[in-house]
Formats: structure tokens, C-alpha cells, sequence
């Protein structure tokens, strides 16, 4: 009926504050439960909350009460309410409002770049047999389609965006928030919610690999393990917003002297300032790509400045039109595909599309710890892939499509100024680092977004980078598991896909004259056939 109910803290990166909790009290009534416990959340100052659930057979009421000490400046402090993706995502729901209005509409069925509900007292919506109320105070709430960063959910959270954030808490005024939620049983048939899309025939598409400058230098010295990997492409990262090229691009072309057989795609970042000589601009890429010897087999160009996201109600920066940029990288690359979209995720893509009429592919990445870390919460991004998709599909109106990379960690964060950094190896949300890129877990994941990616008819998927934290090979040069999965499955490229789920914890595809089996849970779990699967384990059958 409902995913999560939570008291969040987000800082000016637009990072999630770990709570220190303590104090829990547990205490049964003759109406059902009473919980209660208190919450720490350490930044330049301290906020401290003290959190009451109240839980019976017809509902639940949550009230936080948090109090801050110092100089405490946040992007977002307050309730927040997940709805789930599946059966809700296209069906109806009924909005009441702060003034009393109440409004009939319907949950998105393709992924909405903007809120879809704003100035929210309560929401009503049909959860298969129930009918059910979530009722929030304290504050202004808005709804935005958490579709477009992976997550499985609908989220309702307080202080629109369209206010100025970072903003800071007065130590005088204690920030107080309730949400309600009340259900009951509902008579007669739901309503039917979207449904996602593939293709007739699907085939497995192309594997690439990300690398950058420093890994195809260390590849192309040690070239035996992505020979044994054997990914169709590479996608070569190229900023050229951060100063000359030319270094960057003889280090690709080196590695493609050592593994000719692999295409060298490139991901430009250019600097595109306003105002500039875009023509003179892209002839000078083409340029220092003829000089280094490397033969390109597609360009996907992106502006510096879309690396970064422009949130509902912010002003977007100065760029030349996308229009005029793509129009001087066809002159000057007129031989090689050309792409655009997003280097980072789906929202920058959605937000702001390009013109597709002038583009041979389009791409986005994904990263399933933007909201959230945890091992459920990142495995319930595969709910919402299929729907990415689908809604992606659309905007390319028939230009190919293209996924990744796609990868545990995070490597650049579109939401503010770095990527957090992750010492101690946390479940940490917008890491560079994620510890379950090193086991089991990733080699699962992995296997789960292929399967979710069967049937839409990409072109290719980047599962992975080559080395470091994200990447397929460690630092001392030993394979993890994942690099196994991206192996097997970069080895079924255009073989035709048969039927795919995930379902009870496992994912399943038929591939080929193959049967491909993966366990996403931690605990072991009985294999359609064969031996049970060990927890995150899989195989082909």
C-alpha cells in the first residue's frame, strides 16, 4: 500500500544524513502498537528528532519533532512518503490540497521530468483490495516521479523545490511533521495501471565497457583480462571542459593498437560556452581526434554544463541550443554516429531532450544509491528500469537507444558538488565507492538489469567500468565477480531473447538456446531446476 514512511535529512550535496538512534521504546495498547525513539544527524551542526509511530488494524500516524543546534544548513529536512511503482504507476488518484480543493488525476504512466502533484494535503489511490488515505501536516508537500533516478516509488516530500535551498533551520523554531495513513477494504475491480513496453524479437545488445584515459594506458600494458571479457565496445570518456584533449585520446588510441577488434565509442563532454565559435569549437575535436590515431566508431556529445541537474524551479544556465551544438558536431564528425542526452542519469535526459531528429542514438547512465543504499532498496531498482525504459523509448522517437554506464557506485553526482566519499565502506548513498561492488551482490545486480533490459531493444548497455571502484577488475588486477556476468552475457550479444522475469527473489531469461538464473536475495532459494541457488548466486542452465 505504501513503500516507506521516513524523517530524512539531505545536505546542501543533496547527500542523506545517517541518523545515530537511539532510545527505542516499544509499547502495546489495546489499539495496537506504540513506538518511539530519538535520532542524531551530525552535519556542520546537529539536529536531533524525536520520531512517535502509532500503528492499528485501520492505521498508522507517524509525528517527528526535530530540534537543531548550530549552524545547520539542509537542503531537505522532513517526512518523506514512497508509493510503490507497480499497479500504481498510470492509475487513478485523488489530490486534496491545502485550501480544500480536491482534484482527480492519475499517477504517470510514462516518467514525469516535473512533480506531478504539488500542494498536497493527502492522497487517496487504489492499492489492490484496499482503499487507501495518506494524510501529511507540517509542511507544504509535492510528489516527484522517483522513476527517474531507479527507485521503485512515487515520492511525497515536503518543501517544494520551487523554494530557495540550501536553506538554514533556526536552533528557535523546531521543524514538526505528521503523515496519516488509513486504509479500508474497497469493493470491486481496480483499476488497470500502465503497462511497460519492449520489442518483437528482442536481441541482446552490445556490451561496452567505460574507460577512461588513465585505465586504457593500464589496459593497453596489461591487455589479457579485457581480451578475456571481450565487450563489443568501449566507451571512451573525453572532458573536454577541463582542458586539451590530445593526451587523453592518444591513450585510446594506444589501446586500440593493442585491441583493434573492439569499437571506440566516445563520450565528448564539451565546453560548449556561450556564445562561442561552435563550428571552430567541434572542428578542433575532430582535429585532435585525426592527430591521436584513433578510429572512432560513434561520438555522443553532452555539454560541460548539462553534467550538472537543474531541479524544478531553478533557472537553467547559459548554453548555446542543443540544436546548434549538434548541428557543428554532424560537420565536423560527419562519418561517425552521433549521439546525446545525458552522461550522468535519466532525469538530466528527461528534463532537458535533445532533438532527436538530429541524432543517431541517445544515452543516459543509472546509478541505483541516489535515495537510497541499502541492499532492498537497490535491488528494488529493477522495478523500475523497464519503466525508465519504456518512458525512454519515447523520447528517442526511433533513434537508437543506449544504457550505462550503469554501476553500483557513483561517478560524478549531477546533484551537487562531488560524489560522497566512502572510507569506512557504507551502504552510502551517492558513493564513489561501494563495498558490494567487490562480491556477490553486484555480479546479482548486474545479472537482474539485464534482465530487465532484454526486451527493450537497446543497442548496447554499459554495465560497468574496466577498473577501480566501478569497475570489473580490481586493483590488483584480479577479476570480481560481476566480471564474470558482463563475460557471459557480453558473449550473447545478438542472440535472440526469449522469456524474462524477475519474480520471488529470482531472475530469470531464456537466451539463445539458454537458460540464465539469478538469486537477488541474500538467503539461498530453490532454482526452477537444479540445485538451490546460493544467496546472489546464478548460473546458466
Amino acid at each position: 500500500m505504501i513503500r516507506d514512511v521516513a524523517f530524512l535529512v539531505r545536505d546542501r550535496d543533496w547527500g542523506t544524513v545517517s541518523p545515530q538512534s537511539e532510545g527505542v521504546r516499544i509499547q502495546r495498547t489495546a489499539e495496537g502498537l506504540h513506538v518511539s525513539w530519538r535520532s542524531r544527524y551530525d552535519m556542520d551542526g546537529q539536529i536531533t528528532a524525536v520520531i512517535a509511530l502509532d500503528l492499528t488494524a485501520e492505521g498508522m500516524d507517524l509525528t517527528a519533532t526535530a530540534h537543531s543546534r548550530g549552524e545547520v544548513w539542509t537542503n531537505r529536512t522532513g517526512i518523506t512518503v514512497l508509493h510503490p511503482i507497480i499497479g500504481v504507476a498510470g492509475a487513478p488518484v485523488v489530490v486534496d490540497h491545502t485550501d480544500g480543493r480536491r482534484t482527480m488525476g492519475r499517477f504517470p504512466d510514462l516518467i514525469d521530468p516535473w512533480q506531478p502533484f504539488k500542494d498536497i494535503a493527502a492522497l487517496t489511490h487504489r492499492a489492490g483490495p484496499w482503499n487507501v488515505t495518506c494524510r501529511m501536516s507540517g509542511d507544504v508537500f509535492e510528489m516527484e516521479d522517483q522513476r527517474q533516478w531507479g527507485d521503485a516509488s512515487f515520492k511525497t516530500y515536503n518543501r517544494p523545490l520551487a523554494l530557495p535551498w540550501p536553506y538554514r533551520l533556526s536552533e528557535a523554531e523546531p521543524v514538526v511533521q505528521s503523515v496519516s495513513i488509513r486504509w479500508h477494504r474497497q469493493s470491486g475491480e481496480q483499476p488497470a495501471a500502465a503497462k511497460m513496453q519492449g520489442v518483437s524479437n528482442p536481441r541482446f545488445p552490445q556490451t561496452a565497457l567505460l574507460v577512461t584515459a588513465a585505465q586504457a594506458r593500464r589496459a593497453a600494458s596489461v591487455p589479457t583480462m579485457l581480451q578475456r571479457i571481450a565487450p563489443q565496445r568501449l566507451l571512451c570518456h573525453v572532458d573536454a571542459g577541463t582542458g586539451p584533449i590530445d593526451d587523453d585520446l592518444c591513450a585510446y588510441a594506444a589501446l586500440q593498437a593493442v585491441c583493434p577488434e573492439i569499437a571506440y565509442d566516445l563520450e565528448l563532454i564539451a565546453a560548449c560556452p556561450p556564445g562561442s565559435d561552435l563550428t571552430r569549437e567541434f572542428a578542433a575535436y575532430a582535429a585532435a581526434v585525426k592527430r591521436s590515431g584513433l578510429r572512432a566508431s560513434s561520438v555522443m556529445v553532452v555539454p560541460q554544463v548539462d553534467r550538472s541537474s537543474v531541479p524544478p524551479g531553478s533557472d537553467w544556465p547559459d548554453c548555446p541550443a542543443l540544436s546548434d551544438i549538434y548541428a557543428a558536431a554532424r560537420q565536423a564528425f560527419p562519418c561517425l554516429p552521433l549521439g546525446g542526452g545525458s552522461a550522468t542519469f535519466f532525469p538530466e535526459l528527461n528534463r532537458k531532450r535533445p532533438p532527436v531528429g538530429q541524432l543517431d542514438f541517445i544515452a543516459h547512465g543509472l546509478c541505483p544509491i541516489v535515495h537510497a543504499a541499502d541492499d532492498v532498496a537497490v535491488m528494488e531498482t529493477l522495478q523500475a528500469v523497464p519503466q525508465i525504459l519504456t518512458s525512454g523509448t519515447a523520447i528517442a522517437a526511433g533513434a537508437a537507444y543506449r544504457l550505462g554506464p550503469s554501476t553500483l557506485a557513483m561517478r560524478h553526482n549531477p546533484y551537487g558538488a562531488r560524489t560522497m566519499s566512502n572510507p569506512d565502506r557504507l551502504r552510502l548513498c551517492m558513493a564513489d565507492d561501494d563495498p558490494r561492488q567487490d562480491g556477490a551482490f553486484a555480479a546479482a545486480w548486474t545479472y537482474g538489469l539485464a534482465v530487465t533490459i532484454a526486451q527493450a531493444g537497446l543497442e548496447v548497455w554499459t554495465p560497468a567500468e574496466l577498473y577501480g571502484p566501478r569497475g570489473l577488475i580490481d586493483d590488483t588486477d584480479s577479476p570480481r565477480p560481476v566480471a564474470d556476468v558482463v563475460t557471459a552475457l557480453a558473449a550473447w550479444e545478438g542472440q535472440l531473447v526469449g522469456h524474462t522475469r524477475i519474480a520471488d527473489g529470482l531472475a530469470v531469461m531464456e537466451i539463445g538456446e539458454a537458460h540464465l538464473i539469478a538469486n537477488l536475495s541474500p538467503d539461498p532459494a530453490p532454482a526452477p531446476q537444479g540445485d538451490a541457488l546460493p544467496g546472489y548466486g546464478w548460473r546458466f542452465q
